[in-house]
């Protein structure tokens, strides 16, 4: 195999020629990948990289988990139903059974499971519909940094302003306010309590807020547990329905099965997508609390909304929950991480870090306009894969696969520190 420090080049004229300029991952990551097991990738040339994106969240379980793909095989090989709309089927059947009696009983949770197609934006488009159609109101509140996926109602309450500017239309009836800890110096929340009392205030009564525990794409901002019931206080005194998007860090992402775990809050509405398709297959459900469930048949609707190979591959990662013990690796590798990236911010206090993050959902951030982009760049020339996130791209992320092992996860630190130094030394010269 060629090492992955050599600079080689692919050839990628066939996408450049044919495929649209709006890909993006394709030119942080300029090779043509081929096979992928576990937490590796391997490219048509040979070269070996350590995953630290997992498909943006989709591959908690990493690629080609073989008790999931045995399953898969099985359900082909049988002729099994793959298409379905929302018929029912063996297969939705089984997932429905594992998911109450794996995630939602254990927990003592009440929803309904709807599926709503396979996306994350489908699952927060159909969470925003629901809401104004209970309560009659149009405007919902969501929060700086946030995102929520990229069709136009996911869009207005989203908080990147490239990425709502491709919506190429006024984005309406969302208010953004302040994250929690956005600025030292704002009380966001009584803030908006202000804005909710004053008649004057310009804000009409909400039919939801919607938040991530933790912002993904916003830059690895952590909401603390406090500030998250704090929220459904006011939520549950204005009779506000609060709706969580747990599409990046749900499924265990954070640790827990869901990221709002800790916080002991009770969402009215939870959006999963990622990773629970179990395999990288799209696939995505709205829990809905049962006295919610006012949609009318077919009222929202999607001709992949009964991906069953998707069932089938989520079901058997659920497998994975039936005890806490991954929970707890989690956790133990999650505190590695964090240890491991305060070390390199403290080698480098002249690059104004900030390490954020929980679980296996953390990243660096770099007061440096690019520094982040130059540090993913040398991560790939060295074998490890990751992306950027936050407004400005300042943050580098690290999200391995949760089970990854710790030889992997050693190593990938390791690159992600030796890429730290090499971006320093580039920018000197």
């Amino acid at each position: 195999m060629t090492s992955t420090t050599e600079k080689t080049v692919t050839d990628m004229s066939v996408f450049e020629a044919l495929e649209s300029e709006v890909r993006s991952y394709c030119r942080s990551f300029p090779t043509i990948f081929d096979k992928a097991r576990g937490y590796k990738l391997w490219d048509t040339q040979g070269r070996e990289f350590i995953d630290f994106f997992a498909g943006a969240g989709a591959l908690n379980y990493g690629h080609n988990n073989s008790r999931i793909k045995s399953k898969l095989i099985d359900y082909l090989t049988d002729d099994h139903v793959v298409h379905s709309l929302d018929m029912a089927t063996v297969a939705k059947e089984s997932f429905l059974k594992r998911f109450q009696d794996v995630i939602l009983s254990p927990r003592g949770m009440d929803y309904k499971v709807m599926f709503p197609g396979p996306t994350g934006a489908n699952t927060v488009e159909s969470a925003l519909k629901l809401a104004r159609k209970v309560t009659g109101r149009q405007t919902v509140i969501s929060f700086t940094k946030a995102f929520h996926g990229m069709t136009l109602g996911a869009l207005a309450v989203t908080g990147n302003a490239f990425k709502r500017k491709g919506a190429g239309v006024p984005l309406h009836h969302a208010v953004s306010m302040p994250y929690d800890q956005y600025h030292e110096n704002v009380d966001s929340l009584t803030l908006l309590e202000r804005y909710l009392e004053d008649d004057g205030s310009g804000v009409d009564l909400p039919a939801a807020i919607i938040l991530e525990t933790v912002q993904g794409e916003g830059g690895i901002n952590v909401a603390g547990s406090e500030w998250l019931k704090q929220v459904e206080q006011i939520c549950r005194r204005w009779d506000i329905l609060l709706i969580v998007d747990d599409v990046q860090a749900g499924c265990g992402r954070t640790g827990p099965f869901f990221s709002f775990e800790e916080a002991g809050i009770q969402p009215d509405m939870v959006c999963l997508s990622k990773s629970i398709g179990g395999y990288g297959l799209p696939f995505a459900i709205t829990l809905i609390k049962p006295e919610l469930d006012q949609w009318a048949p077919g009222e929202h609707n999607g001709t992949f909304r009964g991906h069953n190979l998707a069932f089938v591959a989520a079901t058997e990662a659920l497998s994975y929950w039936e005890t806490d013990e991954l929970t707890q690796d989690i956790l133990r590798k999650g505190e590695k991480v964090r240890l491991a990236l305060e070390e390199m911010a403290a080698k480098h206090p002249e690059l104004q870090t900030d390490v954020r993050g929980r679980g296996l959902m953390q990243g660096i951030s770099f007061a440096s306009e690019g520094f982040a982009d130059r540090v993913c760049q040398a991560a790939f020339q060295r074998g490890l894969i990751m992306e950027t996130s936050g407004p400005d791209s300042e943050v580098a992320k690290v999200m391995p696969p949760l089970t990854i092992d710790d030889e992997g996860l050693d190593k990938g630190l390791s690159i992600l520190e030796e890429s730290i130094q090499a971006a320093k030394q580039s920018s000197t010269q």
